[in-house]
């Protein structure tokens, strides 16, 4: 099927920034004093908002650790974190030859913030790459499916024209909840049979498949 809109998820689904996620999450938890954090637990939140994600690893945190916390976190990924964080091999070309089709749009939902996002277009050169985008500080947090139901109204495509693709269950059942069709990456973050639970159109098991079947 030739879809007028490809919504992609950023972190683990373009980007390879799993690795920095995790270690910047474990610092600023040690900073705010909760205590260490696990990688699988960490790897298992992302995709939700900042917020979401804390409240999530660390049931019961009281409000003003919380916001230590996000500060912390926010710190170490702009400053102090050094991990490597690039895209994973082959995305740009291939995200170059979506765009050189007619009639197709391509748009970010992610989980990171307006800011974040902003400052890693800036770095990567890559926000030309896309005609909209929508983070979890500007509307609601995945699974909730707001931020597809805004770039559907801001791109004029009928939802059954579109497709979303991401790593998580966060990104497909977002997608499912409002009928759109669904693509699951499980280089990222998620375990196949928790993307399949979601009943994606697709599963990819690596760039070059996941653009093949984009492409069609």
């Amino acid at each position: 099927m030739r879809y007028e809109l490809i919504i992609f998820d950023w972190d683990g689904t373009l980007m390879d920034s799993v690795p920095k996620i995790v270690a910047c999450m474990q610092a600023a938890a040690i900073d705010a004093e909760w205590g260490a954090l696990e990688d699988s637990a960490i790897e298992d939140i992302i995709g939700l908002g900042l917020p979401e994600a804390i409240a999530k690893l660390c049931p019961g945190i009281a409000p003003y650790q919380a916001e230590h916390l996000r500060q912390r976190y926010a710190h170490h990924f702009v400053y102090g974190d050094t991990t490597p964080m690039s895209f994973f091999e082959g995305v740009g070309a291939q995200v170059a030859r979506l765009r050189e089709r007619q009639h197709q749009q391509l748009a970010v939902a992610t989980g990171k913030s307006r800011r974040g996002l902003d400052r890693i277009f800036a770095e990567t050169d890559s926000g030309g790459w896309f005609h909209a985008s929508r983070t979890a500080d500007e509307t609601r947090s995945k699974p909730h499916p707001q931020m597809l139901t805004e770039l559907l109204d801001e791109l004029k495509v009928p939802v059954e024209r579109a497709v979303m693709v991401g790593d998580t269950e966060y990104d497909l059942e977002m997608a499912k909840s409002i009928g759109m069709d669904r693509v699951g990456v499980t280089y990222g973050v998620h375990a196949p049979a928790r993307l399949a639970a979601s009943q994606p159109v697709w599963m990819a098991d690596s760039v070059e498949m996941l653009f093949d079947w984009l492409h069609g």
